[in-house]
């Protein structure tokens, strides 16, 4: 999703973007997560689904306290 890059692109904070659509072993990985709805964010300790801003910046927030 490119709004997910581009929020958090926006918001400085380092990622690895992964093409499911170009890359069979991303693909494997996302399958593996077990979610049908792009993008995918693992946070931390939380797995997001979907562009949510409130969601990132919540996960965002327990990285850094």
């Amino acid at each position: 999703c490119h709004k997910a890059v581009e929020y958090l692109s926006h918001k400085a904070v380092p990622f690895v973007e992964k093409n499911v659509g170009r890359d069979p072993e991303a693909r494997k990985e996302l399958a593996s997560l077990g979610v049908t709805s792009l993008p995918v964010l693992l946070i931390g300790n939380r797995k997001l689904s979907g562009f949510n801003p409130a969601q990132i910046d919540a996960a965002l927030s327990t990285l850094t306290g």
